[in-house]
């Protein structure tokens, strides 16, 4: 009887400081690219020509960086950039591809998970590099999120266009490893407080779709951030209660919402805009909280490098974010 409560004591110790672990786990973060460097530029979900992507290629090689295109760019197939193997295969290509420093999303919209599971991460966990974009490549972020490694959530290829000047700025830091700290007017809803934590997360709506799949992440301990477009507000209440229901704001550290941005509702109101929805979904929860944070479907979307470890500090005067 002893024996067998001394092997159960064991078990629960190594629960515990494997979960301890997962939540304290030192993260990898790819090398930071310097002048000379070659970005390339591919579509893992909806369909784009090279013509919409010349002003990120001009921005891009204006700070001194190598552009190429993957194969996907100009290929249609309905919606998406050629078939489910076109796109695997180039982003394959261009993950194994040594003299490739970083890969940004050309473009979200959907498709992204139908080819996440056709990759080979292998050689990329030998030498990882930057996979950048938000939206749809919010499958990326946690797949490899998952894996250790550092991603950056920021603006894709057709977004250059129309992205502020801060946002650019931003990504432009965040890429070439300058660092990075946001400080925010406050918003009503914000709850105050301070934290330190990984940040983890993306677009609601894919975190949703990939719950219970082998990209989804463990949420303990980390600093949890959020943002989607173009949602009915009911799918909003729909997604941030099958969240909580899930245990995913157990043991959160801090939340940071983004942009929510063009959201619909039904011809019955739901009765809460989407900042009021997720204030509700989270009343229970007594870690501080960010409203209307700089990044998401939003000219101003700031680069977030998910993965890396944040202080979160929010006052009555204004909401910080520094990157460790």
């Amino acid at each position: 009887m002893k024996n067998l409560r001394f092997i159960s004591l064991c078990l629960v110790i190594g629960v515990f400081t494997s979960t301890h672990s997962l939540a304290q786990r030192k993260m990898i973060t790819p090398e930071f690219l310097q002048k000379g460097d070659t970005i390339g530029i591919l579509a893992t979900a909806r369909k784009i020509d090279e013509t919409a992507l010349k002003p990120a290629i001009k921005m891009l090689e204006s700070w001194g960086l190598h552009v190429v295109l993957g194969k996907t760019i100009g290929k249609e197939d309905h919606q998406l950039a050629g078939p489910d193997w076109l796109r695997a295969e180039d982003f394959q290509q261009m993950l194994d591809n040594p003299k490739i420093k970083a890969i940004l999303g050309a473009k979200g919209g959907y498709g992204t998970v139908r080819i996440v599971d056709r990759i080979d991460f292998s050689k990329f966990k030998q030498k990882p590099k930057w996979v950048v974009g938000f939206s749809d490549m919010t499958v990326l972020h946690s797949h490899i999120n998952q894996m250790g490694i550092e991603t950056l959530h920021a603006i894709m290829a057709q977004s250059f266009e129309k992205a502020s000047p801060e946002a650019l700025e931003s990504f432009r830091k965040a890429l070439f490893g300058e660092p990075l700290k946001y400080k925010i007017p406050a918003h009503p809803f914000n709850r105050k407080g301070s934290a330190k934590g990984e940040l983890v997360g993306g677009n609601l709506s894919v975190i949703y779709s990939i719950i219970g799949s082998k990209s989804a992440l463990d949420y303990k301990g980390k600093i949890l951030f959020i943002e989607d477009l173009d949602e009915y507000l009911y799918h909003i209440d729909r997604m941030m209660m099958n969240l909580k229901r899930n245990g995913y704001f157990d043991g959160l550290k801090a939340v940071i919402v983004g942009g929510m941005t063009s959201m619909n509702d039904n011809e019955i109101p739901w009765g809460k805009d989407a900042l009021e929805i997720i204030q509700d979904v989270l009343k229970d929860t007594k870690i501080p909280v960010i409203y209307n944070f700089p990044a998401g479907h939003i000219k101003d979307n700031r680069a977030l490098i998910l993965g890396k470890t944040v202080q979160v500090n929010v006052t009555d005067s204004a909401a910080e974010v520094t990157f460790m």
